[in-house]
């Protein structure tokens, strides 16, 4: 019987190599992917486009309303989006988002009665986020085993984080060799409705560095400057 999991789809580079992973490892997908409220929908429609291209058994986009909270760059137009880097943690975190976003995950899980969910997250090349990190993963994976039906009937969730301990070059380098188009992919905050990219925010300096690190021609397509 072959394996199922759900992957947490933004249509971004790192959410493509965790899908092109799972499917290498031989995982039938149902991709998730979030409409929470962020500042433009090209990461969206770069998401239905990668589901399509890689034959996802479904792919449902959730709508939630984060904006109506705010307290992000990313989800409250009155905090502008930062061009330079910052100390600590940055004004473009989601408050609670991977949390938020892992538990419905965990519920679809239930329903398709799977075990097994991929997520993207990178505690090495990443913009500071709590919620990237390693002690949050255990913690969240402790969590679904404990407040499921099916955790308490005796199944087992697992959170796979294959790219956490990664840089972004060694992301690329892996997505390459598993013949991820990361043309097809937008990572930027601040990207255009066509999903070019804006050169200058946290995501576009990570991504284009990652590029450069691993010696691969950067295919990202930019705004003009």
């Amino acid at each position: 019987m072959q394996k199922k999991a759900i992957v947490l789809l933004s249509g971004g580079l790192d959410s493509i190599t965790v899908l092109a992973l799972a499917k290498k490892q031989g995982y039938k997908c149902y991709a998730l992917s979030f409409d929470y409220g962020q500042r433009h929908n090209a990461e969206l429609i770069a998401a239905a486009q990668i589901a399509a291209d890689y034959q996802v058994e479904d792919h449902k986009v959730i709508k939630l309303g984060l904006s109506s909270i705010g307290g992000s760059a990313l989800t409250d137009e009155h905090i502008a989006v930062p061009n330079t880097p910052q100390e600590g943690i940055p004004v473009t975190y989601v408050p609670a988002r991977n949390t938020i976003f892992l538990s419905f995950a965990l519920g679809w899980a239930e329903v398709l009665k799977l075990n097994d969910i991929f997520i993207g997250v990178n505690a090495v090349d990443y913009s500071g986020y709590p919620d990237c990190r390693p002690e949050f993963i255990n913690a969240f994976q402790q969590l679904a085993n404990l407040a499921t039906k099916a955790g308490v009937e005796g199944e087992h969730f697992a959170i796979h984080t294959p790219l956490i301990a990664l840089s972004k070059a060694e992301i690329i380098k892996q997505g390459v060799a598993l013949g991820v188009d990361y043309r097809r992919t937008v990572s930027c905050y601040s990207a255009d409705e066509q999903g070019r990219a804006c050169r200058v925010c946290d995501a576009c300096r990570l991504r284009k560095t990652g590029f450069i690190e691993a010696g691969i021609e950067d295919p990202t397509q930019y705004q003009l400057s």
